[in-house]
């Protein structure tokens, strides 16, 4: 989730694709003259407008025709004309656009959402429908299903993105350099001045999109608090908290800014995929979510996914686990059946193998059969030996924050302290918005 993912201008791209049909039997409620066999009083088959919301066009192409299928197999099954509206804004408005939408009373019949930082915020808004007694829900892996169950128990979205992350680096070129990765903090210096000195630049820097310098958040508070500071959250949530608790994290966010590539801040996701793929840097605190888009632009590109170190102790080298890009339901949807029937085709014991292998997703449910990615087992690994830690919920709008905080502290325009000010305020207007 990431997904991490999801850039460019301010807007949405919008796609629209029609298929056609006869009359014929069928089911559904989004028209008020719809019979019981989905036909209306002409005898002829129903049509339904869906309107879909998915943060980030950089993966339109398989959502397209991952909705081709699902339209033809309404059409076959049920003898429903389903249009559907597919909207893709960047990642850096699509959040703020979904809530206005959603405050507006213009929500879209099926939306994405992250799974661990917006359940239960829209839960408790009343916008997500209870999915509990959809047939996708039966086929979600143990470990999976509580990332998508709100805190009154009811599954309110089915998950798409599951993650195992830390940062990314090029295979061949630690191989070359003799060097692998590294376990605290003193090694990691030690690896960025060996790779200097061979003339190799350690990071690949891409601050271009906010969403990108937010996950040292995760990252480096997701350790901390599962190692020395874990009443972190809690006295965040009561108002109790600071982040200068954890001003610690400084030290890798420095590390990293400090030996990276040029012009950070007009490099975006995209860019800085290509400019990894293409050996540019050994390393890129990046998920491996952008590995579509590696593989896209060097497909013999080798990397792999490693934790990474935020201080001298080796326990708090962690994988970051999280449930991220997920679809729900709006609530209010004058389309429920067809959009059940869509969220519940994104794990179609069929045709979601090759759905999710062309988005480069982990398996997330019973179905999924394929064989997972290189990268995806070297994480596992780490899951195995117990280092690992779930993804911490700090709310999205503090994520928000620390994005545009880091921008500007990566040049120089604010402090730590500053940076500090700005997450404690946020996570503060945050709570008083949610009480």
């Amino acid at each position: 989730m990431i997904k991490l993912a999801w850039k460019g201008t301010v807007g949405a791209i919008l796609a629209t694709v029609l298929l056609a049909g006869c009359a014929s039997n069928g089911v559904g409620n989004s028209n008020e003259n719809d019979t019981s066999n989905g036909t209306t009083d002409t005898g002829k088959a129903k049509s339904v407008t869906l309107r879909v919301f998915i943060e980030g066009p950089r993966l339109k192409e398989y959502y397209d025709k991952y909705i081709e299928q699902f339209k033809a197999k309404v059409k076959a099954e049920k003898n429903i004309d389903v249009t559907v509206q597919l909207e893709m804004p960047p990642v850096e408005n699509a959040s703020q656009i979904l809530k206005t939408r959603l405050a507006s009373n213009d929500a879209p019949d099926v939306f994405t959402l992250h799974a661990i930082n917006n359940i239960p915020q829209y839960s408790k808004a009343g916008y997500l429908m209870d999915l509990s007694d959809q047939p996708f829900v039966g086929k979600l892996l143990d470990s999976v299903k509580p990332a998508v169950t709100n805190p009154d128990g009811k599954v309110v979205a089915v998950p798409l993105e599951t993650l195992s992350w830390g940062y990314l680096y090029n295979k061949k070129i630690f191989s070359e350099q003799g060097i692998a990765p590294p376990t605290t903090l003193t090694e990691m210096r030690a690896t960025v001045d060996k790779l200097k000195a061979a003339n190799v630049t350690p990071f690949l820097l891409s601050y271009k999109d906010s969403a990108i310098p937010q996950l040292f958040l995760p990252l480096a508070v997701g350790a901390l608090i599962n190692t020395e500071d874990k009443n972190f959250i809690d006295q965040m949530n009561k108002d109790e908290g600071s982040f200068s608790e954890v001003k610690s994290m400084f030290e890798i966010i420095d590390l990293v800014n400090k030996n990276g590539t040029n012009k950070a801040l007009e490099v975006g996701g995209d860019d800085g995929a290509a400019a990894f793929a293409q050996g540019k840097a050994a390393m890129w605190v990046q998920g491996p979510w952008y590995a579509e888009s590696i593989l896209k632009s060097n497909p013999d590109m080798d990397f792999g996914v490693a934790p990474l170190p935020i201080n001298d102790n080796p326990d708090a080298t962690m994988i970051n686990l999280s449930v991220s890009t997920s679809l729900a339901v709006y609530s209010g949807t004058k389309n429920k059946e067809v959009a059940t029937d869509f969220v519940n085709y994104i794990l179609d014991k069929k045709d979601s193998n090759d759905f999710f292998q062309a988005l480069k997703y982990n398996p997330v449910a019973t179905v999924h059969t394929f064989d997972s990615y290189p990268w995806i087992n070297e994480a596992t690994e780490y899951v195995k030996q117990g280092k690992s830690y779930q993804d911490a919920r700090i709310p999205q709008a503090v994520k928000d924050e620390a994005g545009k905080a880091l921008q500007s502290y990566f040049v120089g325009q604010m402090s730590q302290d500053d940076v500090v000010k700005a997450l404690d305020k946020a996570w503060k207007s945050y709570n008083k918005l949610n009480k």
